[in-house]
């Protein structure tokens, strides 16, 4: 319309046919789809009459004259122009919380009504750009999300300690952002489902849930649907929990009397596959200070128990409450982050044993039998070898909480969040050492907001992505590879209580 009003701008009087310099926003809904014909076109010449109108074809002989229509001409270097930025590079899916009242914990930010949103990283500066948001009342408080390994499709899970949990298997359109459910959402056997995890052929996703420590496997289908649930294990044997949905400590806090009460039942916090055959699995059991160690049979989909593991050392009577724990990369070495005592307890793991569990397991003839050979030839595959601490020595441990832990794409520094000291702590990893995989302190960096519930680095790991669940605040900081160096690149986006990241290339 604003090309059209410009067109109908008189010319001077008594002055003869001019041309008139029309601009052409790409914007505009009549270039929709024309992008690349008309990229980096700036002004187009029209010819016009004495009028200043465009003429309208050439049997308008009114006046006598002949009218040759003026077609625009392109250059190919029109086309050569790159895309805008938001429409190539990694998407960022960022989850919400949107009712706090049946949380086990306490956020203190803004509830969200849109629980997930997406933006897409821009790989040079590190800004993103808002892509999509889910419309409201989407889902119900999505805790944590995984990535299909080779679908465009989001794994998400609802945490609640007063509703069953469900996980929702979501449609991610690469162009747009935009997120839409792929089936319908499949019951998760438990409260407060806060872990998933895709074995390596795409076929089970496992998952724990919190507030009651159940574990489970749900069918994976390739179209990338959710199937049936296969497996509920009960680490507690059926027995009632003492802790009540109704009335509970904030599992936010770190003193005597939330420590008393939240290690007073199990509560299982995740579930990790051993890497390579993806036949051991291990849960870290916040409630126990154990990691429970499983032997997980892909084709049924059951895990059978087959030994425990202290988590760490404890230090004046402290509780440690393991939460999360990942592999090295190209090292038999495992790391595992105690939420409690903001500790990282570095573990060697034995392919030995965990190759004679699974030849006792392949060895015996019913199910019965095979788990009875199992927990015959139970011992721990993983061995503690060193611990250290996430926070500064004299910040009291009280006043702190860990959250993730991961390692860095090229496998050289394992990084983990601290909730109330407000900062990442990276640790180097020593290839070299003996046993292999040993940790030193690279540095601690604040993350520009309160509660670091989360964060994710890019594919090519020069990005750091923080989601600041109590400041309401998405932060972007660069990673210095060589180092471990953490800076702010200054970018730092309004999200509600956000407490996931995933990227997905």
């Amino acid at each position: 319309k604003a090309n059209a009003e410009l067109w109908r701008q008189p010319c001077p009087p008594n002055s003869p046919s001019t041309a008139m310099s029309i601009p052409f926003s790409l914007s505009e809904a009549g270039f929709e789809g024309s992008r690349s014909l008309v990229s980096g076109l700036h002004n187009v010449a029209l010819q016009t009459d004495n009028g200043g109108r465009a003429p309208t074809s050439s049997s308008d002989d009114s006046d006598g004259a002949d009218v040759v229509e003026q077609r625009p001409q392109f250059s190919p270097s029109a086309m050569a122009y790159p895309s805008p930025p938001h429409m190539h590079g990694p998407i960022v899916a960022v989850s919400c919380y949107t009712c706090f009242a049946d949380l086990a914990h306490g956020p203190r930010g803004v509830e969200a009504q849109r629980s997930f949103w997406t933006f897409r990283l821009n790989l040079n500066d590190g800004t993103l750009t808002l892509l999509s948001a889910v419309p409201k009342g989407f889902a119900h408080n999505p805790a944590f999300t995984r990535c299909h390994p080779s679908l465009n499709v989001v794994y998400s899970c609802t945490e609640s300690v007063r509703h069953e949990g469900q996980v929702l298997a979501l449609q991610l359109d690469s162009r747009s952002g935009e997120l839409t459910e792929l089936c319908p959402p499949v019951s998760a056997g438990g409260w407060s489902t806060c872990y998933l995890t895709i074995h390596k052929s795409a076929r089970r996703l496992l998952l724990v849930n919190y507030w009651d420590s159940t574990i489970c496997t749900l069918e994976l289908l390739p179209s990338g649907k959710l199937g049936r649930r296969l497996c509920v294990y009960d680490p507690k044997g059926g027995r009632t929990m003492k802790a009540s949905a109704d009335r509970h400590v904030n599992h936010s806090m770190n003193d005597e009397r939330a420590q008393a009460e939240r290690q007073s039942d199990p509560h299982s916090h995740a579930i990790v596959l051993e890497p390579s055959a993806g036949t051991i699995a291990y849960v870290p059991d916040l409630g126990m200070d154990v990691i429970r160690q499983f032997h997980f049979d892909e084709e049924t989909g059951v895990v059978t128990p087959c030994g425990v593991i202290r988590s760490g050392v404890k230090r004046a009577g402290r509780g440690l409450g393991p939460r999360y724990l990942i592999f090295a990369k190209a090292l038999p070495t495992c790391y595992v982050v105690n939420e409690l005592s903001s500790q990282v307890g570095v573990f060697t793991y034995d392919a030995g044993v965990a190759a004679s569990i699974e030849s006792a397991w392949a060895g015996a003839g019913s199910v019965e039998a095979k788990q009875a050979a199992v927990c015959a030839a139970a011992e721990p595959t993983l061995t503690l070898v060193q611990t250290v601490a996430t926070i500064p020595d004299a910040f009291p441990v009280e006043m702190n909480t860990c959250g993730r832990i991961t390692i860095h794409p090229s496998g050289d520094f394992v990084v983990t969040s601290n909730r109330g000291h407000d900062s990442v702590c990276v640790h180097r990893v020593h290839r070299d050492s003996t046993p292999p995989g040993l940790l030193s302190l690279a540095g601690i960096f604040h993350t520009r907001g309160e509660t670091p519930r989360h964060f994710q680095f890019d594919p090519s790991g020069q990005w750091l992505l923080v989601a600041n669940q109590d400041s309401n605040t998405c932060a972007v900081f660069a990673f210095n590879t060589a180092t471990g160096c953490v800076t702010y690149t200054g970018n730092t986006y309004k999200v509600p209580s956000p407490n996931f990241v995933s990227v997905r290339a």
